[in-house]
């Protein structure tokens, strides 16, 4: 619900609380002036008094609120959404369909930079990238800073990709006399780009590394290891005497 529709729901709330505690004020102070006359002032009367008195306070607290909120500026109107963007606002709410949009994504960016000179390199990029995201889970401590500086490296690479390709297709639509200066500047994009991917590269494989020497334990073996042989044992020996018990004793000669 936008700001917009919370506003107008909230002024037409207002307004009908304020009429409702008009009614009853209205009605209860009418039937306290009707019929307190009759039978003189008592507890009875008492009550009705107190609850017209409060019924009319409560209707002027609403009305002074809806004035209040009516001398407001109502909140602009949102930018009209676009049907696809509503099915992707909608799909995206899933795990499995946001992963699907991711995919469908990659691989229309991939698309774009078919036959460049980065397209190898990018698909390295995107080797490393799904690699680094299985170890996400498990990069603790230190792992945790090194996955933030990943994420804004791999945004940086992946917007330089595609600026390297932009830059290719406009090579040979470019005047003679400019070729050979924005061949130049694609040449150094693509380089720099084939080398912040190497980078990248690397920076997986230390985070690998590093998943596998704080998943490796102290001793020669892990205590998970040792208790699943001892309960093994244990079991295999448990088995064994109930056989022994179970088995027919031979007669002696």
């Amino acid at each position: 619900m936008d700001e917009r529709t919370r506003y107008f729901r909230r002024l037409k709330r207002l307004r009908g609380s304020a009429r409702r505690w008009s009614v009853v004020g209205g009605g209860l102070v009418a039937a306290t002036a009707v019929l307190t006359p009759y039978a003189g002032i008592g507890l009875a009367d008492a009550v009705w008094a107190a609850t017209a008195g409060a019924s009319a306070a409560l209707a002027w607290w609403r009305w002074s609120d809806h004035r209040a909120l009516a001398a407001l500026p109502a909140p602009p109107p949102p930018e009209p959404a676009i049907p696809g963007q509503r099915l992707l606002a909608a799909v995206e709410r899933f795990p499995a369909g946001r992963q699907v949009l991711q995919e469908v994504r990659r691989h229309k960016d991939r698309y774009a930079l078919r036959g460049s000179a980065v397209a190898q390199a990018w698909d390295r990029l995107d080797r490393a990238s799904t690699t680094l995201v299985g170890l996400a889970g498990r990069l603790t401590g230190p792992g945790e800073s090194a996955m933030l500086e990943a994420a804004v490296a791999e945004q940086w690479l992946r917007d330089l990709g595609q600026r390297v390709a932009s830059v290719e297709r406009a090579i040979p639509l470019s005047p003679p006399d400019q070729r050979p200066g924005i061949t130049h500047a694609h040449e150094s994009l693509a380089r720099q780009f084939t080398e912040g991917v190497t980078a990248y590269e690397r920076l997986v494989a230390a985070a690998a590394s590093y998943v596998a020497e704080d998943g490796h334990p102290v001793a020669d073996q892990h205590p998970a290891l040792t208790g699943l042989v001892e309960a093994t044992d244990r079991l295999r020996g448990v088995a064994e005497g109930l056989s022994e018990l179970r088995r027919p004793s031979t007669p002696a000669a």
